[in-house]
């Protein structure tokens, strides 16, 4: 075992003696030494009951005869960042969090971990920290939070507050109901309701084979979610014991059938990020042009919140991913899992409960999967849009840009009414290196809903989306502006199009013109020159490679 470096031998006593002191017994050192990565906090919704799922890890380390060790993982609410300083360090986070489960579990050559998580950066941060260590791992997350309710009528936390505002300010809705909507819209622990990026991630865990099966679905609090955690515990040890390390999972066929989860569920867009940065650490080559063949031959089958009517909870309920695995058939590609059959056998063995959640291929949502790969003159190296959130009159929107160079720039013209249907706003200088962080822009994509504007108006971004967001809003802009992307050669009144049938993103400016503006353009300065985040935005690449640091 690689815990062996730290307990066996003559010149190891005092490493005995300080594992001793942690209350570690002679005969506790014969077993594999488990990690919990736990990102338990007071701070984050999703994340305060993980303390409570992590006694249930150690209970089934210990039952599959492991020791369990906890260390603590950092992780920040992307809902409570949104629309102010806290944003730029949110993907960030992604990094500080692989680097810091590498750190631990090399320095005391853990055997293999448990990764307790939840949360939209904190999922991938230590899936990226399992494939760079390739040694037994399982992932468990903390369930989604169960709908709010304004009476009888069901809310959601995230996008649904955001869309609030702008519907007061439009004045549809008054301080009273504003208020009631704040206590009522998340009921309890658990990631947003929705499939934004917490939930999008717990599935791609579980498609990856790296989750147990339902393991990214049951509702947070529910007993299931308490058993899962225990079932990992015990079985992770049982990795460890059969040799069976995190590459041995992360296949290329894995990453496909978790691309191909993620658009049948209408995933967030925030997967074309952290899927591919995963992939790299495993040796794997996954780009936006696999997401875009894969989206073109997959259908999507959930019409999931915020887009939707159905929340995740009701997904579990209806058959959970296997269910929806089950409908896609022979899209599928069998591969191992941590759970022990191959992830063919696990769709073939699911029932589904219900097809107006999990829809038959025959008659889905979408024909193509729920993220749409756009390319043009805007932005040659691609963006992304999450299609299934769009409505069909919204797909095609050709009209004068409003350009901003900040987020809340736009924010203030949208609340003030100062952007009119037919436009398009274009957000730049918040890419990787330009925000620096690529800040999600659900505070201005959710004002156009607010203030009705939502399927009137497009919005272009070189920043990125929470899952939240819908509408005809394409982010991931690719170069960005910093990097000297077409998108920082957008002048007002320019002609922006957005096809997303057509897959294209075209600036309507001559060449000749075009030109002339590459000449004389100097990218802006970086907004922030010290700190952790003046050095991301030297190290970090570009969002059509996940926006990895090199």
């Amino acid at each position: 075992m690689r815990s062996d470096a730290i307990k066996k031998g003559l010149e190891r006593a005092p490493h005995r003696a300080f594992l001793h002191a942690a209350g570690v017994t002679r005969s506790a050192l014969g077993r594999p030494f488990i990690g919990i990565a736990d990102a338990s906090t007071d701070l984050v919704p999703g994340h305060i009951h993980l303390g409570n799922l992590c006694r249930a890890v150690e209970r089934g380390i210990h039952s599959g005869g492991g020791q369990a060790f906890r260390f603590g993982v950092p992780a920040v609410c992307d809902g409570m960042l949104m629309g102010h300083r806290g944003m730029h360090f949110s993907l960030p986070l992604r990094e500080i969090i692989a680097d810091a489960v590498e750190s631990v579990a090399t320095a005391h050559a853990l055997d293999g971990l448990v990764l307790l998580t939840n949360c939209d950066k904190i999922t991938p941060g230590m899936l990226m920290a399992l494939a760079r260590l390739d040694i037994p791992g399982i992932v468990v997350t903390g369930g989604p939070m169960l709908g709010g309710h304004r009476g009888m009528d069901r809310t959601l936390c995230a996008s649904g507050m955001f869309e609030a505002i702008g519907r007061r300010q439009a004045g549809t809705i008054d301080d009273v109901e504003l208020a009631e909507r704040e206590l009522g819209a998340c009921p309890g622990p658990g990631a947003c309701q929705g499939m934004y990026t917490a939930n999008t991630m717990a599935c791609v865990a579980e498609a990856l084979g790296l989750a147990l099966p339902y393991g990214g679905t049951a509702p947070a609090a529910s007993a299931e979610r308490a058993r899962l955690a225990f079932d990992s515990g015990e079985r992770v040890v049982g990795l460890v014991r059969e040799g069976l390390a995190a590459r041995r999972f992360l296949t290329a066929a894995a990453f496909r059938n978790a691309i191909r989860a993620s658009m049948a569920l209408g995933g967030s867009t925030n997967a074309v990020l952290h899927i591919p940065a995963i992939a790299r650490e495993a040796y794997v080559t996954v780009d936006l042009g696999l997401f875009d063949a894969l989206s073109r031959e997959t259908p999507t089958l959930c019409d999931l919140a915020p887009g939707g009517p159905h929340y995740v909870e009701d997904l579990h309920h209806a058959g959970g991913l296997p269910g929806v695995l089950r409908h896609l058939g022979d899209r599928v590609e069998d591969a191992p899992t941590v759970a022990g059959p191959g992830l063919r056998a696990i769709a073939d063995a699911a029932r589904v409960h219900s097809t107006e959640v999990i829809r038959l291929p025959t008659r889905p949502v979408l024909p193509d999967g729920g993220i749409a790969v756009l390319r043009g003159t805007l932005a040659p190296g691609g963006a992304v849009v999450k299609q299934s959130a769009v409505s069909p009159g919204a797909r095609h929107l050709k009209g004068p840009a409003r350009v901003f160079d900040v987020e809340e720039a736009a924010v203030q013209a949208i609340l003030a009414g100062t952007v009119r249907p037919g436009q398009v706003v274009v957000i730049r200088y918040e890419g990787p290196r330009g925000g620096p962080g690529m800040r999600e822009m659900l505070v201005p994509t959710s004002a156009l809903v607010g203030m009705g504007l939502g399927e009137s108006v497009g919005l272009v971004t070189d920043g990125r989306f929470s899952g939240g967001t819908r509408g005809p809003c394409v982010g991931h802009v690719s170069p960005e502006a910093a990097s000297g992307g077409p998108i920082g050669l957008v002048r007002e009144g320019d002609v922006v199009e957005i096809d997303i049938l057509g897959r294209k993103l075209t600036l309507h400016v001559d060449e000749a013109e075009l030109a002339q503006r590459r000449a004389s353009f100097r990218p802006i300065e970086p907004k922030v020159k010290t700190g952790w985040l003046a050095r991301y935005a030297r190290q970090v690449g570009p969002a059509e490679g996940g926006a990895v640091l090199g």
